[in-house]
C-alpha cells in the first residue's frame, strides 16, 4: 500500500484539474460498458475481475485478508472484497465492485458490530487509485480508526470502475450510491454473525455525495437495509430544484460540484474538446492518481481550467451530464451534515444550499458549521459530533433537526493551521 504526502498547493491543484478528466464515456452501444486503458482500466490482480456474474446485486463474490494500515490499530482484521452491483451509468447490467471491510478489536456484541458504510473522497479515476489496492490516505485511515475504536465495523467501497472493470463514473451519484448500498448487502452476507443489521452511512466530499445518494436510493433500491442515519461532510451534491439558487461556479475549484462525470453520448467526445495541455494531462489522469495529476499540472504551468479546454466553459456546460444534481427526495432517517467554514473547495454557501434543499423536502437534518475547518479538516473537526450522532441513532435517541434555524454561512474564513489534517 502506498503512503505519500503532497503540498497543500499540489492537492488544491489536483482538485482543480482532476475533474477535467473524468468525462470518460466512449462511444459504445447502448447497454455496453466501456473498458480498456482509455477509461482507466489496469491489470491490478485477478481479484478485481469476475466473469460469471450472479443474478442479483449485493452478492459477495470473493474476499481476501489484508494487513491493516499503520494508522488503523483499532482494526483486528481487514479484508479486500469484491461484490456485485448494478451499473447505473451505462446500463450494462451487473458489474463487480471492489472495496474493503475492517472489523474492530474485541468480541462482537450479541447482535453483531454495527456497520459504518464509508464513501471516500476524490482519489482519481485509474484502477490503481482504489483504496482497497493502494491503501487509505492518512486522513481517512485515522478517521475510520476512530469509528473502529468506537465499535463499528467499516465497509469502504472503491465505487464502480475504481479497481473493477470499466470507467469510474466520478461523482455520478446514482452509481456511487448504489455501490455503497451493495457493499453493505455484501458484507452482511459475508459475515452474518459478526455484523449486525444496523447501519450508518458516512462520506466526505465526493463521498459525501455518494453517501447522500445512497440515502436517497435506499428506500427503493435496498429497502431491506436497516440504515439509521448518515454522516455527510463537505458534500459535492447539487439540488437544482432546491430553495437556494446558485450561480454556475466559474473558479479553478468549481469542478468538484460542477462534476464532469460524463459527456453526453450524442455530443463531441473528450479528446475533441481539450487543448494540447489538456490532452497531455488526460494521459496522466488515465494512469495516475491525484498526486500525479497535480504534479503534471504544475509542470505544464496550468493556471486555470480554461487552459485545458479547446472550447469555452459555457460550451462544456451544454455537453456535460449533470452528475451531482439530485432530486428533492424524502429520506427515512436523519442526516448529520458538517461544513468547514474555511472550505474553499466546496464553499460553505454551496453546502448550505444542500442542507436547505434537504430541509425543504421535509427531511430531518442537523447542519453544523465548523470555524477554521477546511475541506479536509472538517472530517476530523466534526468527528466527535458525528460519533455522538451515530451513537444516538443506534440507541434510537431523540434527534434535534435544526432546519428552522439554518442561516447563510458567508464566504470562507481563515483556516486553522493547527487543526488535525486541516491542510486545505
Amino acid at each position: 500500500m502506498s503512503n505519500f504526502r503532497i503540498s497543500r498547493a499540489a492537492k488544491m491543484a489536483a482538485r482543480c484539474y482532476l475533474v477535467a478528466f473524468i468525462v470518460l464515456p466512449q462511444v459504445v452501444a447502448a447497454g455496453e460498458l466501456p473498458i480498456g486503458p482509455l477509461v482507466g482500466d489496469m491489470e491490478l490482480s485477478t481479484f478485481y475481475r469476475w466473469e460469471a456474474m450472479p443474478a442479483a446485486p449485493g452478492v459477495a463474490l470473493r474476499s481476501e485478508i489484508l494487513q491493516p494500515q499503520e494508522r488503523m490499530p483499532a482494526a483486528s482484521e481487514a479484508f479486500r472484497i469484491l461484490y456485485s452491483s448494478v451499473d447505473q451509468r451505462w446500463d450494462s447490467g451487473l458489474v463487480p465492485v471492489s472495496g474493503t471491510l475492517f472489523l474492530p478489536v474485541g468480541t462482537p456484541p450479541e447482535e453483531g458490530w454495527p456497520v459504518l458504510a464509508w464513501a471516500h473522497g476524490t482519489l482519481g479515476i485509474a484502477d490503481l487509485c482504489a483504496p482497497s489496492w493502494t491503501g487509505f490516505r492518512d486522513r481517512d485511515a485515522a478517521y475510520l480508526d476512530r469509528w473502529l475504536e468506537d465499535g463499528y465495523a467499516v465497509v469502504a467501497t472503491d465505487y464502480q470502475g475504481l479497481g473493477g472493470p470499466g470507467p469510474h463514473p466520478y461523482s455520478y451519484w446514482q452509481a456511487e450510491g448504489t455501490s455503497v448500498l451493495d457493499s453493505i448487502r455484501a458484507v452482511q452476507a459475508l459475515k452474518p454473525r459478526v455484523l449486525s443489521d444496523r447501519v450508518i452511512l458516512a462520506g466526505q466530499s465526493q463521498g459525501g455525495g455518494a453517501a447522500l445518494g445512497a440515502a436517497i436510493l435506499a428506500s427503493t433500491y435496498a429497502p431491506e437495509l436497516n440504515i439509521l442515519g448518515a454522516v455527510i461532510t463537505a458534500p459535492n451534491s447539487t439540488f437544482p430544484d432546491g430553495p437556494i439558487e446558485l450561480p454556475p461556479r466559474r473558479s479553478n475549484t468549481m469542478f468538484l460540484s460542477f462534476a464532469t462525470g460524463g459527456l453526453r453520448e450524442e455530443g463531441p467526445q473528450l479528446d475533441d474538446i481539450l487543448s494540447a495541455k489538456g490532452l497531455e494531462l488526460l494521459s496522466v489522469a488515465r494512469q495516475g492518481c491525484t498526486k500525479d495529476i497535480a504534479l503534471k499540472a504544475r509542470e505544464l504551468n496550468v493556471e486555470s481550467f480554461q487552459d485545458l479546454l479547446a472550447i469555452t466553459p459555457e460550451e462544456l456546460e451544454l455537453l456535460r451530464v449533470p452528475t451531482t444534481d439530485m432530486p428533492q427526495a424524502s429520506i427515512s432517517f436523519p442526516l448529520f451534515i458538517a461544513t468547514g467554514q474555511a472550505d474553499r473547495t466546496i464553499t460553505p454557501v454551496r453546502q448550505h444550499a444542500v442542507a436547505a434543499a434537504l430541509c425543504a423536502a421535509g427531511n430531518q437534518v442537523e447542519w453544523q458549521v465548523y470555524e477554521g475547518m477546511g475541506h479536509d479538516g472538517v472530517m476530523h473537526g466534526s468527528l466527535d459530533d458525528a460519533l455522538a450522532f451515530a451513537g444516538s441513532r443506534l440507541e434510537a435517541g431523540d434527534f434535534a433537526s435544526n432546519c428552522a434555524a439554518l442561516q447563510p454561512p458567508g464566504p470562507p474564513g481563515e483556516r486553522n493551521p493547527n487543526a488535525l489534517f486541516n491542510d486545505d
